[in-house]
């Protein structure tokens, strides 16, 4: 062990100067401490010490010192106990034992392991060490993260030939409470049970716990200690309910707590934290409310408010926080604890970050309560929300002025703040700012790289992972499967299913369920469906992520199939769920199953309909072409309709050419967002399809006034490790003679097969003698049907050709793709704007329905 010079004076160099004449001053010294230290005023004790010692008195007796040495070290005040020391060593007091251990304890809790180590080695020789101060010694290593440093004075102990007691055998198993330790910690256990210790005493039963929990993950073995403790108490029962939560049993933790009041236990203030944390993970408001009102009854509410604002900040049933603020708001004194825990509710309510940045503003504005790095890791997590980096910015510096933003868990909110705004720049400059990169820093950045589908760097960073050895993590193959799967990179996908089954990852909960995304949004549902059916432990997520697959790919039946047996499992759905189960309902028709589950949200689960639930039943109704009654459904929502519904409605105006309601949607959106284009093309398109030319230019007219531009149409196709993208009449690509021989091939082989371009769906107005040719023309030029052509040209003929679509497909290239299926003999999985298309042998899987 490395030591620093450090020895007591000794009693020849520092003889008493007090007066002979007043010989009794010295005890009086020892009485007016201990009168100070008796009435609870430590600072009065160490002021007397203090005055007196300028006047050559001093205590006399060792327990006056060690008393005061214990003091502060309960008080947690280690400046004054280190006075104290210097004040010993001016004294002609010799320590013992008791003394030194003091001393040992307090360096040991103050974090300084160099003055801990050297009393311990000049009480070695000048006086003898008893249990006590090895069993200091021991702790002191562990609270140090000396762990193998206090087992192996544990050995030298042994070797010495002496006999642990309970504090000696708490201290060095603790320091076996971690995973490279618990091996030698079961070695101390077998021990143990030899001794007596393991069923006599309540603090070795303690870390025994802590061991198998901390070092295993082991509950079972956990639970064994628990039951086999002869006695218990309320530290020994909180402790079990806390390590459930901790583990993730947030069940087995309430069943616990309900055992230990039936037992005749009566829960503290800690008990309650953790309990009312769990009803949080549950979501069971109920108990909590039963809970919340026992701790008013018992006085302990002002102490676990923190817990409470938790509670009911996410066990919040119609996304309302009033009870969580009521909470807050009758606390006597607030925390950066309960500012953090109010601030947190909020940002993690879903549409209520605005908010969230509102009270720490206030919390600043206030100054009572300084934030510290959990608040400004929660309101950057708010800007990130909000896409907000200009009042992110703004917090950022408060947190350079507190010396907080290079802390690990504010930078890397700082990172997800900048990726969720879509400033890489940014994002990337505080990433390599970091001086310590962990995990997270890395998942978060990676995860922004996917975002903006620069997946070379994305993949530079996993390797980067690998190589440093943090451990790949579920979120970073969830980020990786996330960005394959907005670009529809099905081979990437699979490369990625590769490393996780390397990993042993297969059975990973979250990984499974981006496995599931990943594999519904490339196009293979099968493949999907097969991961799902594996799956041991699935959650909602896992159940809503396999509904939300077959959804969009128009298989009705199957999603409420899934969602049958989701009930029949017990797992209880949530607002994305419905509106996957709606969403299917829309893209075949049924209305009346529609209607059932849409007032069955509230009526059965007390899920209050979003605007997303009221979207998707404009969308119902209008493709079932009542459009009158969604126009009436929508002016009776009980709340204004966004331009997400009223975007749906006009799409259904142009499908069915109605142009008097579209023009109200069209003047409803732009009243709402005078810059959305959707509502000019939409309605130029509108009149052009009912012949009204000059009309439709009007609006194509006012398009250019302010300066707004119409989304291309784009279609990709990946092949072998590339993706490669298209537009209308697209002459870019290297290989385009070739495709366009394939694409003329195929219109000649498929007219032959009675397909007949529709040409109203042309809206451009033309000569009339080049009308019909001219349009057939740019029909053909569309880009999916360029992108199938590459697809046909280019690929295995055992593979389905899958394109993807940024809009939604044509009518015509709808049609045209069930034709190219029979000439080809191939399949072709379409993904559009909505939903997908399997088109296989002429027919295609939505039945003409989209």
């Amino acid at each position: 062990m490395a030591m620093i010079s450090f020895s007591l004076p000794s009693p020849a160099k520092l003889p008493i100067t007090s007066p002979p004449s007043v010989p009794n001053r010295i005890n009086i010294a020892d009485r007016l401490i201990l009168r100070h230290l008796n009435a609870g005023d430590l600072r009065g004790a160490i002021s007397s010490l203090d005055l007196m010692a300028r006047d050559g008195i001093r205590p006399t007796d060792s327990a006056t010192f060690s008393t005061l040495l214990k003091s502060c070290i309960r008080a947690r005040d280690f400046r004054l106990g280190k006075l104290v020391h210097s004040r010993l060593a001016e004294s002609d007091i010799e320590p013992d034992s008791v003394l030194y251990n003091s001393l040992i304890s307090l360096y040991s809790k103050s974090g300084d392991l160099a003055r801990a180590e050297d009393v311990f080695e000049t009480m070695g020789r000048i006086c003898k060490r008893d249990v006590v101060s090895w069993s200091a010694m021991m702790a002191c290593y562990g609270n140090n993260g000396k762990e193998v440093d206090a087992i192996k004075l544990f050995v030298g102990f042994l070797e010495l030939g002496l006999v642990p007691n309970d504090y000696c055998y708490t201290a060095v198993i603790r320091a076996c409470s971690n995973p490279e330790n618990v091996a030698v910690g079961r070695v101390i256990l077998g021990f143990l049970m030899k001794t007596g210790y393991f069923e006599s005493d309540v603090c070795v039963g303690c870390s025994l716990i802590d061991m198998f929990v901390k070092g295993e993950n082991n509950l079972e073995n956990a639970y064994k200690v628990f039951d086999q403790m002869s006695e218990l108490n309320v530290v020994t029962w909180t402790l079990m309910i806390t390590r459930c939560m901790q583990m993730g049993f947030p069940n087995e933790a309430v069943r616990l707590f309900l055992d230990m009041v039936l037992s005749g236990f009566e829960a503290d203030k800690f008990t309650l934290s953790s309990v009312f944390s769990a009803c949080a993970e549950l979501e069971n408001l109920s108990l909590g409310k039963q809970l919340h009102s026992w701790a008013i009854r018992s006085g302990m509410a002002d102490d676990v408010g923190c817990s409470l604002v938790d509670m009911y900040a996410k066990c919040s049933m119609d996304g309302s926080l009033d009870d969580c603020r009521k909470v807050f708001d009758r606390m006597e004194d607030h925390s950066v604890m309960s500012w953090t825990a109010l601030i947190t509710g909020y940002m993690q309510s879903g549409d209520l970050d605005t908010e969230a940045i509102k009270l720490f503003c206030e919390m600043l504005a206030q100054g009572r309560v300084q934030p510290n790095h959990f608040t400004f890791s929660s309101a950057f997590k708010a800007c990130g929300n909000l896409s907000d980096p200009r009042v992110g910015k703004q917090v950022l510096g408060h947190a350079f002025k507190r010396a907080l933003a290079s802390n690990n868990s504010v930078a890397n909110s700082v990172i997800s703040m900048f990726v969720k705004s879509d400033m890489m720049e940014d994002a990337r400059r505080a990433f390599e700012s970091l001086s310590e990169k962990n995990l997270v820093s890395y998942n978060t950045f990676l995860d922004g790289a996917c975002r903006s589908l620069d997946f070379e760097e994305a993949f530079e960073l996993f390797h980067e992972i690998a190589e440093r050895e943090f451990g790949v993590s579920a979120f970073t193959f969830a980020s990786l499967l996330s960005g394959v799967a907005s670009v529809g990179s099905i081979r990437k996908g699979e490369q990625i299913h590769s490393q996780v089954l390397k990993l042993g990852l297969s059975c990973n909960q979250p990984v499974c369920n981006a496995l599931i995304s990943m594999y519904s949004k490339c196009g293979s549902i099968d493949t999907a469906s097969r991961v799902f059916n594996l799956m041991e432990d699935r959650n909602v997520i896992s159940w809503t992520s396999m509904i939300t697959g077959f959804a969009k790919h128009g298989f009705a039946k199957k999603v409420l199939e899934t969602f049958n047996q989701m009930m029949e499992a017990g797992v209880k759905p949530n607002e994305v769920t419905y509106v996957a189960i709606l969403s299917a309902c829309s893209h075949v028709g049924l209305v009346s199953e529609g209607w059932r589950n849409f007032k069955s949200m509230y009526e059965d689960h007390k899920i209050k309909p979003k605007m997303e639930h009221y979207a998707c039943m404009v969308d119902l109704l209008c493709r079932s072409g009542l459009l009158t009654d969604a126009f009436e459904f929508i002016n009776t929502m009980p709340f204004q309709a966004d331009v997400l519904v009223w975007r749906t409605f006009l799409g259904a105006c142009r499908v069915h050419s109605n142009t008097e309601l579209g023009e109200i949607a069209s003047r409803k959106i732009l009243e709402l967002d005078p810059n959305e284009p959707a509502a000019y093309i939409q309605l130029s398109n509108i009149y052009a399809s009912t012949g009204k030319w000059e009309e439709s230019a009007e609006m194509r007219k006012k398009m250019k006034e302010r300066n707004l531009v119409k989304e291309g149409g784009c279609s990709w196709i990946e092949v072998g490790d590339k993706v490669h993208k298209f537009y209308v009449g697209d002459t870019s690509h290297p290989n385009t003679h070739l495709i366009y021989d394939e694409l003329d091939r195929l219109i000649r082989e498929i007219k032959r097969c009675g397909y007949v371009p529709d040409t109203d769906l042309v809206l451009h107005k033309l000569e009339e003698e080049d009308d019909v040719v001219e349009k057939e023309r740019l029909l053909f030029q569309h880009s999916e049907k360029i992108a199938v052509a590459f697809g046909l040209i280019s690929t295995s003929k055992s593979r389905p050709v899958r394109v993807f679509k940024n809009l939604r497909v044509c009518g015509d290239c709808h049609n045209a793709m069930k034709y190219i299926t029979v000439v080809s003999g191939r399949e072709i999985v379409l993904r559009d704007l909505n939903r997908f298309h399997h088109f296989k042998d002429g027919k295609c899987s939505c039945n003409d329905y989209w």
